[in-house]
């Protein structure tokens, strides 16, 4: 957490700002837009300043509802005028990701910003970039960091329904509906504050997970039919989907939230993978239970990282070199770090 002279400092930098940027990383989910949108909505109580959020390519539309998203600036669409408005802000905050790497096409302009940058994050092994950093592995999701940013600052009474609405949303799916091991009671103590506001929570997991599109479930049941395979001895299943198929099912950003994790809930799997190739680069997320660190792997085979359960990470040979590799790696990595008993 701040200090409290880091608190003081920062709070005296909101006071004097004329334009804030909250930013977030590449192919932003619910937690990353939940801390961003929560922590405008928060901060614009506070300041006169222009507080704008900034992502570096699109969300998911199934993220469209959410309080603040039309005003939303997506650094791809934009390239121009989002580069001035990064080099022209007083103050970033950069939250929910560990390395400027993380906000891909966005990075070289984040990096030539001369604005105090401040970061709230959860992932591992968070890099220095930052004048000011609060990275707690321990939390569930960034959005249970605002939450002590919030309370630090001293500012709960400012807490409404569209900022714990965005909050909520947040550390709902990055606990994968408060199932995860990272969910605490810490946690769900922050839940009920939110839920003192009004939210209407079912709301939001209806809007969360009942907006499936036709060709999305075609997608997932292609995927599961033909795409699912199975490392028995490794306990690991893997699904892979390829560019053309992606067009085929006339993929939409967010489509695929949520696959990886079915790989997984096979009975008996300590791991699960999807590989998904977009632009010519393989992305791949990864996850698992008990003691096998998705994290270690990720950072050591493919220039990943994040959590020990949930990390993700790329290649850029093709997909049939990549899941080759993968098998090579696994093989290795279990070799050298044998499940415990």
């Amino acid at each position: 957490m701040f200090s409290p002279r880091d608190l003081a400092t920062i709070r005296q930098k909101i006071s004097q700002s004329g334009q804030i940027l909250i930013t977030t990383h590449r192919s932003p989910d619910a937690d990353a837009m939940g801390s961003s949108l929560g922590l405008k909505h928060l901060l614009e109580k506070h300041t006169g300043a222009k507080v704008i959020v900034m992502v570096p390519d699109s969300f998911p539309s199934f993220l469209d509802w959410m309080p603040g998203t039309q005003q939303t600036v997506v650094f791809d669409k934009n390239t121009s005028e989002a580069t001035m408005m990064l080099l022209s802000a007083d103050l970033i905050f950069c939250l929910d990701y560990n390395h400027p790497s993380r906000t891909a096409s966005m990075e070289k302009s984040l990096r030539e910003a001369g604005a105090t940058k401040v970061m709230l994050d959860h992932h591992q092994e968070p890099d220095n970039f930052v004048d000011y950093r609060w990275s707690d592995t321990n939390a569930s999701s960034t959005c249970e960091l605002i939450v002590a940013f919030m309370d630090a600052m001293q500012w709960q009474q400012t807490l409404d329904k569209n900022i714990a609405t965005c909050l909520y949303t947040g550390i709902m799916t990055d606990t994968g509906s408060f199932r995860f091991s990272a969910t605490t009671a810490h946690t769900h103590r922050i839940i009920a504050r939110l839920m003192d506001t009004g939210i209407r929570q079912w709301e939001i997991h209806e809007a969360i997970f009942n907006q499936n599109t036709f060709e999305k479930l075609r997608l997932w049941g292609h995927a599961f039919l033909n795409k699912l395979e199975l490392i028995p001895e490794h306990k690991t299943a893997f699904i892979s989907v390829t560019e053309e198929e992606l067009k085929l099912f006339h993929f939409a950003e967010g489509d695929l939230e949520g696959l990886v994790n079915y790989a997984l809930s096979i009975k008996g799997m300590q791991l699960g993978v999807l590989f998904s190739e977009r632009a010519g680069k393989i992305r791949i997320s990864f996850r698992s239970v008990g003691d096998f660190s998705v994290q270690q792997f990720a950072s050591t085979y493919f220039n990943g990282g994040g959590h020990k359960n949930a990390s993700g990470g790329s290649s850029s040979l093709t997909m049939a070199e990549t899941i080759l590799r993968f098998k090579t790696c696994l093989h290795t990595f279990l070799n050298e770090n044998p499940p415990r008993d």
